[in-house]
C-alpha cells in the first residue's frame, strides 16, 4: 500500500491497518491533513512487514479482518519483542467481552465504526503525544546517563595523577628536586579535571562552539604533553618511553583538550596492562589529508578472538588487572565515538613481535586564513 508523507511538520508516524481500501483512504487523508505521516497496510501480514521495516508511533488496527484479524496481528507483534508502540483498535463491534479481551491483549484504546473524525483525531493526538513524550524522556535519560559515564571516566585519569603525586609527596621519600614537578602535576591535573567538567557543562548548554570556534590541536605538542604528564607514573611502572614527534607542525581538526583526553586514555591503558616494557608515542601522516597519533606497547596484546569486542561499551578484556578498581570498560568505546564525531577513526593493530598498537587518525586542520 502507499505511504503518505505530511512534509516537514510531521508530528508522528501512524500505521493504519484495514482490509477495506476506502477506509484506508478516508483515515489516511484525515491524518495527513493533521500533519501525520501515514503508512497503510491492507492485511495483517502486510502490517507486520511495515512494522518490521520501520516501527511507527501509533497503530490504528482494524479488529475484524479476513485471515489475520486484529488479535492475531497484536499477538504477532508481541512475539517480535516488547511492544513499545500504542495500538488502537478500530471496530464495528460493541460486544463488551470482546472489548475487554482487546484491552487484555494490550490495546490502549478503541474507536467504533462509523467513527466521528473529531473523536478519532482526539484519541490519536492523545496517544501519539504520550508516545512521543515518553520517547523524549527516555532519550533525555539515556543522554544524561551517557554524560555521567563520560564525565566519571574522564575525571579518573587527572584525579589518579593528583592522587599519585600527592601520595609521593606525603611519603617523604621523593627526591627534593622532584617536588616542584609533583606540585605542577597536581595543579595541571586538577585544572584538566575542571576543564573537562566545564567542557561537558557548556556542551550541554550549547555554548561550546562559541568558546572554541576554531578547533585545532598540534599532534607533536600532544605527544610532549603526554610525556610530561605521565613520565613519572610510567617510570614507576617500569615503562620506558620512546617519543618520536613529527618533524614539523601536524595540526588536526579537534580541540587540544579532547585529543589529550583520548590519547591519555590509551597511555593509561598501557600503564595498567603493559608494565615493564617500552611505550612508543609517535605520529605520522595517514591517508591524504590526515595525521595519525600512535600509542604502541610491548605488552601481551589483545587475543585475536577478543579484538572484535575491544571497542564495545562495558567490556573489559583484561579481567582482574585493574589496580584501582575504577575501570568500567567504557574508555575505548567513548574514545572511538569522540574521534568518530571529529571525523576521524580509532583502531587497534597487533604489533609484530608482540604488543598492541592503537592509532588515532584525524583530518588535518584547515589552514588559518590571514
Amino acid at each position: 500500500m502507499a505511504t503518505s508523507n505530511a512534509g516537514p511538520n510531521t508530528s508522528g508516524r501512524i500505521l493504519v491497518v484495514d482490509d477495506q481500501n476506502v477506509n484506508l483512504r478516508v483515515v489516511g487523508t484525515l491524518l495527513v491533513r493533521q500533519g501525520y505521516e501515514v503508512i497503510t497496510a491492507g492485511s495483517g501480514e502486510e502490517a507486520l512487514q511495515r512494522y518490521v521495516e520501520s516501527p511507527p508511533d501509533l497503530i490504528l488496527l482494524d479488529m475484524m479482518m479476513p485471515g489475520m484479524d486484529g488479535f492475531d496481528v497484536l499477538a504477532s507483534l508481541h512475539d517480535l519483542g516488547p511492544l513499545q508502540v500504542p495500538v488502537v483498535f478500530v471496530t464495528a463491534a460493541h460486544d463488551r467481552d470482546l472489548l475487554l479481551r482487546a484491552f487484555d491483549a494490550g490495546v490502549v484504546d478503541y474507536v467504533t465504526k462509523p467513527f466521528l473524525p473529531e473523536e478519532l483525531l482526539a484519541r490519536v493526538n492523545a496517544h501519539v503525544g504520550l508516545k512521543l513524550t515518553r520517547d523524549r524522556l527516555e532519550r533525555v535519560a539515556r543522554e544524561r546517563e551517557e554524560l555521567v559515564n563520560l564525565v566519571a571516566h574522564d575525571l579518573k585519569n587527572p584525579l589518579s595523577s593528583v592522587l599519585f603525586a600527592g601520595e609521593l609527596l606525603r611519603s617523604g621519600v621523593c627526591k627534593p628536586e622532584r617536588v616542584p614537578r609533583y606540585l605542577q602535576m597536581i595543579h595541571e591535573s586538577a585544572d584538566d579535571a575542571l576543564g573537562y567538567i566545564r567542557h561537558y557543562l557548556e556542551s550541554q548548554a550549547g555554548r561550546l562552539k562559541q568558546e572554541f570556534p576554531a578547533e585545532r590541536a598540534d599532534v607533536g605538542e600532544t605527544l610532549e604533553w603526554l610525556l610530561q604528564r605521565y613520565e613519572i607514573q610510567l617510570e614507576a611502572r617500569g615503562i620506558r618511553i620512546d617519543l618520536r614527534p613529527p618533524a614539523g607542525r601536524a595540526e588536526v581538526a579537534i580541540h587540544p583538550r579532547v585529543l589529550r583526553q583520548v590519547s591519555e586514555n590509551l597511555v593509561t591503558n598501557a600503564m595498567k596492562y603493559a608494565p615493564d616494557c617500552e611505550l612508543l608515542l609517535t605520529a605520522r601522516s595517514g591517508a591524504p589529508g590526515y595525521w595519525q597519533l600512535i600509542v604502541a606497547d610491548r605488552g601481551p596484546g589483545i587475543p585475536a578472538d577478543r579484538q572484535r569486542e575491544l571497542f564495545k561499551p562495558f567490556v573489559r578484556l583484561h579481567e582482574g588487572t585493574d589496580a584501582d578498581g575504577l575501570s568500567n570498560g567504557l574508555g575505548l568505546s567513548l574514545a572511538k565515538r569522540i574521534i568518530a564525531n571529529a571525523g576521524g577513526q580509532l583502531w587497534y593493530e597487533p604489533r609484530r613481535h608482540g604488543g598492541s598498537r592503537f592509532i588515532i587518525e584525524l583530518p588535518e586542520a584547515a589552514p588559518i586564513s590571514l
